[in-house]
C-alpha cells in the first residue's frame, strides 16, 4: 500500500511553513506566552488565509493528508494554537474543536482560545466544555464538562493522530537545530559534528524520528478503518518514545544552553510537554494499547491482511 502523502499535501505543508515564518515564526510562541489572550489574533488569520478551516479531514482523504501536513508545519514552528484539535472537530455536533481526554481531571491546551469545544474519551464518551479554569504552563487549562453522548467512537482516532503529526514537526525542528549547532560548536579544535559519539547520538535520534514519520503516514491511511483506534494508539506510543529519545539527544548536544529561553530548542521542548502528557503519558498509553489489543496484536503494514 502507498502511504506517502500526496505531492499536493506536501506542497501545502511547505506553503504553511513559509506562511508561519512570515507571520512571525518563533516570535509567535513567545508573544502568545506573554499574553495567551493573543493566541487567536496572532494565529487564526494566518490559518484562515491558508484555507485551514475549509479542510474536512473526516470525510475527505486528501483533506486528511493536507491537515496532517499542516499540523506538522505548525509543530515545526511551535505554533501557539490548538490546530490539531480544531481540525479534529466532529461533523455531527456543533463544535469548533475536539479534545481527547482521560482520567478524573480533564485538561486541554485551549487557554485564551474561544470557541465551542467538545471532548471525547477513548471509549467514545463525548462531552461539551462548559468552562475552563486554572491556566498552567504551555496553555494547559482544566476543563469543566457536561456529558453529551456515547457516539464518539469514530471521532477518537483522528483526534489522536493529528497531534502526533504536530509532535513530528517539533522533532523535525529539534533535530535540524541540533545538527546546525554541532556543526558550529568547536571542541578540541574541530566541530562537534566531527566526533563519532555525536554522530551516533544523532543517528539514534533520526532513526526514531524517521520511524515515527512512517508510522504517522500509516495511521493516517487507516484512520477510518476497523483498526483505527489501535493504529492511532500505536502511533501515539511511538511518538512519545521518539520524543523522549530526540529531546534527550538534542538537549545533551546543546548542553546547558538548550534549557535557556535564548534557544528555540528550549521553547519546543517545553511546549511539547502537553502533547506528550495529554491525554495519557507513555506508560498509560502503552497500558491502554495493551488492553485494547489483548492477544490479537496489531495488523500493521506487513500482515496478510495488508
Amino acid at each position: 500500500m502507498n502511504i506517502d502523502l500526496s505531492p499536493e499535501a506536501r506542497e501545502f505543508g511547505e506553503q504553511a511553513l513559509r506562511a508561519f515564518e512570515s507571520a512571525g515564526g518563533d516570535a509567535l510562541l513567545q508573544r502568545a506566552e506573554a499574553d495567551p489572550s493573543q493566541r487567536e489574533s496572532l494565529v487564526a488569520p494566518v490559518l484562515a488565509g491558508l484555507g485551514a478551516w475549509d479542510l474536512e479531514p473526516r470525510t475527505d482523504a486528501d483533506a486528511a493528508e493536507a491537515a496532517a501536513a499542516l499540523c506538522r508545519s505548525a509543530g515545526y514552528w511551535g505554533l501557539p494554537y490548538p490546530l490539531a484539535e480544531r481540525l479534529s472537530r466532529p461533523t455531527d455536533i456543533d463544535a469548533d474543536g475536539l479534545i481527547v481526554v482521560a482520567g478524573p481531571a480533564p485538561a486541554g491546551t485551549i487557554a485564551g482560545v474561544d470557541g465551542h469545544w467538545a471532548t471525547v474519551t477513548l471509549d467514545g464518551h463525548r462531552a461539551r466544555v462548559t468552562g475552563t479554569s486554572g491556566a498552567r504552563t504551555a496553555f494547559v487549562t482544566a476543563l469543566q464538562l457536561a456529558g453529551l453522548d456515547d457516539a464518539g467512537d469514530q471521532d477518537v482516532a483522528l483526534a489522536l493522530v493529528l497531534p502526533c503529526w504536530t509532535l513530528l514537526g517539533m522533532l523535525d525542528r529539534a533535530l535540524e537545530l541540533t545538527i546546525a549547532h554541532v556543526k558550529l560548536r568547536q571542541q578540541f579544535g574541530q566541530p562537534l559534528s566531527g566526533f563519532q559519539g555525536v554522530q551516533f547520538q544523532l543517528t539514534d535520534a533520526e532513526v526514531e524520528r524517521s520511524g515515527l514519520e512512517m508510522l504517522a503516514r500509516y495511521a493516517l491511511s487507516t484512520v477510518t478503518g476497523p483498526d483505527a483506534l489501535a493504529d492511532a494508539l500505536a502511533l501515539r506510543l511511538a511518538a512519545l518514545e521518539a520524543a523522549e529519545v530526540v529531546f534527550r539527544v538534542t538537549h545533551q548536544l546543546h548542553g546547558a544552553v538548550g534549557f535557556c529561553d535564548e534557544t528555540v530548542l528550549s521553547w519546543l521542548s517545553r511546549y511539547s510537554q502537553p502533547l506528550r502528557r495529554l491525554p495519557l503519558g507513555l506508560s498509560a498509553t502503552r497500558a491502554q494499547l495493551t488492553e485494547l489489543l489483548g492477544t490479537r496484536g496489531l495488523t500493521g503494514l506487513y500482515s496478510d491482511a495488508g
